[in-house]
C-alpha cells in the first residue's frame, strides 16, 4: 500500500519535535544559488533531465519565504528602508551589493542615534501578508518562513562594523541604544505580521554573525551581556505568536550553543564545519536535546571543489549525525556560489531526499 508524501510543513515540524518523517526536511535558508551557479544548473538539468531548476526543485524544497508587501516612503535608490546605500560589487561572474553608505557613521552620541529617522512597522501591509501566505499555503502547503532578525547586523549596517565593534567596547550606551531601537522595531514587525498570519507562518528567520572562522568575533562575555538578552526579547515576542526561531551564524560558533539555546532558538543554521572546532557529531550529542540543526553541507569546500560521491557521503553523513531521531534539517552551509558544479548541486538534493538516518550506503 502506497503512502502519501508529508507536505512540506508537515515534514519540517516533525524535525521541529525531534520526530523522524518520510525523509529529512530540505531547505535553502540563508541560502540559494547565486546566478552564475544557478544558470549552470539550468543548463545542465535541460540538457541532462529535460526539465528546469523550478521544477527539479520545487518538489524538494520544504521552506518557502514570504514578507509582508512594503508600502511605507519611497525608498531612494540602492536605499533600504534603515537608510543603508548599497552597490553591487563585482566578483567576476556576477556581484554582491555591499554597504556603501552607513547613515549613522558619523553618529557621536544617544541623542544622534534617538534623532535619527527609524523606519516605522506601519510601512508594511499585514493584511497583505495574509494573502501572500494563503496563496502559498495552496501550493503544497510547504513550511512557511518570515524573515530576517538580524539584530547586530543591522545595527553594524547602520554605524559600520568595525565602528560597533569598538563602540561595543569603549561606548556600550551607544551600542545599546542602537541595538534597543532595532530590537524593538522587529519584535513589532513580527509580532504584527504572525498575528496577521494567524498561524499560517511557522517559522521566524532571526541571525547574526557571532564568530568567524577561527572563534567569537567579540569577547563571548561582550556577545551574552550586549547582544544576546536582545535576541531573547525577540524570541520571547516570536513565541508568542506561536512561531519557532531559525537563527543563523556562520563560523567557529561551539563556544557559544549553550547561550545561544538559553537565549531561546529553537533552530540553528549554518553549520559551517569547515570552521575549526566545529564538530558535528559534539554538536548533536552535547545539544541536540534542546536544539535542532539546519545547514551543514560546505560551500566552501565539498560543494564547489568535491566529486559528487564526496557530496554525496558529506550528505548521507550530516542525515546519520544530525538526523538521528529528527531535528535535522538538510542544506548547504552559505548560499552555492559561482563555479559549484551542477551535478554536485543535483547530487545534494537527490542524496537528502532518498537517504534516511542509519541506512547503509
Amino acid at each position: 500500500m502506497s503512502h502519501q508524501p508529508l507536505s512540506g510543513r508537515e515534514r519540517v515540524r516533525l524535525a521541529l519535535r525531534h520526530e523522524t518523517a518520510d525523509r529529512v526536511p530540505i531547505a535553502l535558508v540563508c541560502a540559494g544559488i547565486n546566478p552564475p551557479a544557478l544558470r549552470d544548473l539550468e543548463e545542465y538539468l535541460a540538457r541532462e533531465r529535460g526539465t528546469s531548476a523550478a521544477r527539479f526543485l520545487e518538489p524538494l524544497v520544504d521552506i518557502v519565504e514570504v514578507a509582508p508587501p512594503y508600502r511605507g516612503p519611497s525608498l531612494g535608490d540602492r536605499t533600504d528602508a534603515w537608510g543603508v546605500v548599497r552597490r553591487p560589487v563585482s566578483y567576476g561572474a556576477g556581484s554582491y551589493d555591499e554597504i556603501e553608505r552607513y547613515p549613522l557613521a558619523a553618529a557621536g552620541s544617544v541623542a544622534d542615534i534617538e534623532a535619527y529617522s527609524w523606519p516605522d512597522p506601519d510601512w508594511w501591509d499585514y493584511e497583505g501578508l495574509r494573502g501572500r501566505v494563503a496563496r502559498a499555503r495552496a501550493d503544497g502547503d510547504p513550511c512557511m518562513m518570515i524573515a530576517n532578525g538580524n539584530l547586530f547586523e543591522t545595527s553594524w549596517s547602520l554605524l559600520g562594523l568595525e565602528r560597533m565593534l569598538v563602540d561595543a567596547m569603549v561606548d556600550e550606551d551607544l551600542f545599546t541604544a542602537v541595538m534597543e531601537r532595532v530590537t524593538g522595531f522587529y519584535a513589532e514587525f513580527f509580532s504584527r505580521a504572525l498575528a496577521a498570519a494567524d498561524g499560517g507562518i511557522d517559522l521566524v528567520f532571526t541571525a547574526d554573525d557571532i564568530g568567524d572562522q577561527r572563534g567569537p568575533i567579540l569577547p563571548p562575555e561582550k556577545w551574552r551581556r550586549l547582544i544576546a538578552p536582545y535576541h531573547r526579547r525577540l524570541n520571547d515576542a516570536i513565541h508568542a505568536r506561536g512561531a519557532k526561531v531559525i537563527y543563523h551564524t556562520d563560523g567557529s560558533v561551539m563556544w557559544a550553543l549553550d547561550g545561544l539555546a538559553e537565549m531561546g532558538i529553537d533552530v540553528l543554521q549554518a553549520l559551517q564545519f569547515s570552521a575549526d572546532g566545529m564538530d558535528p557529531a559534539a554538536m548533536k550529542r552535547g545539544w541536540g536535546d534542546r536544539l535542532c540543526f539546519a545547514g551543514g553541507v560546505s560551500v566552501q569546500t565539498t560543494l564547489p571543489f568535491g566529486t559528487v560521491e564526496e557530496v554525496r557521503a558529506e550528505v548521507r553523513e550530516r542525515i546519520d549525525v544530525l538526523g538521528e531521531g529528527g531535528g535535522y534539517i538538510l542544506g548547504p552551509s552559505h548560499w552555492i556560489q559561482a563555479g559549484t558544479p551542477p551535478e554536485n548541486i543535483v547530487a545534494m538534493f537527490e542524496t537528502a531526499r532518498d537517504h534516511r538516518p542509519g541506512r547503509k550506503r
